[in-house]
């Protein structure tokens, strides 16, 4: 879909707005182009020697004019901050509903604050769209009724509509793909700019050291080079057109007054319209400059749409109902002959995988880094399809599965999960109601956070900053595990969940999530050996297989 059509369609949505808008656009320009006839009458009373009441009428008119269309474009400002407003919304509840529920697939070669980083493109997208529903609707009716009542005065003007007509056309049409092609280059390394800063910011400590720091400076500096490339590059697009503007400035402006003066001469026209046409040419110049100097406007908001757009195709999970009476008592769960493949790879990650687990088994997987045990944990928790075979729960194809009712009943911590910034308890609940005050302590308890909490002089309204850096990595982890386990899930899917923490501590949760009497099932990739002492199977990876499965 073209940035056009996205932009088109985008509008839609707030068709009423825009229709008031235009409106009142409409409205302000037959007031602002009625004003030099007001003006031109006025001069023609001065003329005359005459001061009448007539022309004391004229003048309350014209201020009355004035402020009118004051007040109307007050009412377009009201309108147009609520359409920036309802874009800012939408975008915002589209980014929230989407990222979450983006495909693992849609997302494997981008960073997620790639994604998140478009959002800023509302922004422009909302000023830019003001900017162009005020300025180029009031431009483009100006020009219109300019042209219209210049007609009027004298035929030769008609010419002056023609040409004006066929300058914007070509302006549009010889510089419209070039400026949105480039600015969608400056964009696209706008963000290369961005995501290297953020690398910075994230792995702060690494480039502290001065030969580090240089590589960093290095960096930075090619990915701004080609930023100022493509920057340079539209620069042309928009001097070519200010060029075309001030060559037709010129020529309209010497032509008009010339031909005028000669018309006003041979008497085909009196001072006051001399005047007011004057008046009027001035306006759908100004109004001409506007468009001109507003299509960099234009394509800043292309462009902000496309890049917007570019993340709301990334596929997402297919959107179903709960079902609150399909609740499992067991989850068993089977892959049958699995592979996966991811993009670009020329071998496969996992390689006909065939596992059967049942409801309260606790299941260790062990492996090298790149056997394919994470793979196969997060297949095994919906985050990943399979590229071939069947993935079955309860003797039922996954693809049939509602993989939303699934995740109701399971707890899982992946590699590289945090804490988001908010209070402990809400990092705990999400602030879910069906969580009572017993669930949390039970969980605490568990979890060996008890003590630790009652330090904080807020205990669970403790505010947590973004990725919990004010936590020790092992009160991270438990916060973490106790979130998972709080719902008394069917299912624990675990990565790595206590090698943050020390030996001691570690044996105490590990006792408690492998407890025979829990009847969750756990699903737990780790090397640590007090998981596989007290698990049921020990099934160990390598190169994207099962080599081995050990039952006890």
């Amino acid at each position: 879909m073209s940035p056009l059509k996205r932009y088109y369609n985008l509008l839609r949505l707030d068709r009423k707005d825009i229709l008031q808008i235009i409106s009142y656009a409409i409205f302000a320009g037959i007031i602002s182009l009625s004003l030099p006839l007001g003006i031109q009458a006025i001069i023609n009373f001065i003329q005359a020697g005459r001061a009448s009441v007539s022309w004391i009428v004229l003048v309350i008119l014209v201020v009355i004019g004035v402020a009118f269309v004051g007040v109307l474009s007050l009412m377009q400002l009201r309108i147009t901050e609520n359409l920036q407003q309802k874009i800012f919304i939408r975008s915002a509840f589209e980014f929230t509903y989407r990222i979450p529920k983006l495909k693992f697939s849609s997302t494997y070669n981008k960073h997620s604050s790639e994604i998140a980083n478009r959002f800023f493109d509302t922004l422009s997208i909302q000023k830019g769209t003001s900017k162009l529903l005020t300025d180029f609707s009031a431009a483009l009716l100006q020009i219109l009724f300019g042209i219209i009542l210049l007609s009027l005065y004298h035929p030769f003007f008609i010419i002056f509509g023609i040409l004006l007509t066929i300058l914007l056309y070509l302006i549009y049409k010889f510089s419209y793909e070039s400026g949105l092609k480039t600015s969608l280059k400056e964009s696209k390394f706008k963000y290369k700019v961005a995501g290297w800063l953020q690398e910075l910011s994230r792995n702060n400590f690494s480039f502290k050291n001065p030969y580090h720091l240089e590589f960093a400076l290095e960096k930075n500096n090619r990915l701004v080079n080609d930023y100022i490339n493509y920057r340079e590059e539209h620069f042309k697009v928009i001097k070519r057109q200010f060029s075309q503007l001030i060559g037709f400035k010129i020529i309209i402006t010497a032509s008009l007054l010339l031909i005028g003066g000669f018309l006003v001469l041979n008497q085909q026209m009196n001072i006051g319209q001399f005047v007011a046409a004057e008046i009027i040419i001035l306006l759908v110049i100004n109004s001409v400059e506007k468009i001109i100097l507003g299509l960099e406007t234009f394509y800043d908001v292309l462009t902000s749409v496309e890049k917007i757009g570019q993340v709301t195709d990334l596929e997402i999970e297919a959107e179903t109902e709960l079902n609150q009476s399909n609740c499992f008592i067991n989850l068993s769960l089977e892959l049958e002959n699995v592979s996966l493949k991811f993009e670009d790879d020329t071998t496969n990650a996992l390689e006909n995988i065939n596992l059967k687990i049942n409801q309260s088994e606790k299941i260790v997987i062990e492996g090298d880094n790149g056997s394919g045990k994470t793979t196969l944990i997060r297949i095994l928790s919906g985050l990943i399809q399979p590229t071939q075979g069947h993935f079955i729960i309860n003797d039922d194809t996954f693809n049939k599965m509602d993989i939303n009712q699934y995740r109701t009943h399971f707890g899982c911590i992946l590699q590289g999960e945090t804490l988001f910034e908010g209070t402990i308890f809400e990092n705990l609940t999400f602030n879910n109601p069906n969580i009572s005050n017993e669930d949390i302590k039970w969980a605490l308890d568990n979890l060996k956070l008890t003590s630790f909490i009652k330090t904080l002089p807020n205990g669970l309204n403790t505010p947590i900053f973004p990725d919990g850096k004010q936590l020790s990595s092992s009160n991270i982890q438990k916060i973490l595990l106790a979130r998972c386990v709080l719902h008394k899930p069917r299912i624990l899917f675990l990565e790595n969940p206590t090698d943050k923490m020390d030996v001691a501590t570690s044996q105490e949760i590990i006792a408690f999530l492998m407890d025979p009497n829990q009847k969750w099932t756990v699903v737990v990739t780790s090397n640590n050996k007090q998981f596989s002492a007290k698990s049921n199977r020990v099934i160990t990876m390598e190169k994207g297989k099962i080599s081995n499965i050990l039952n006890k």
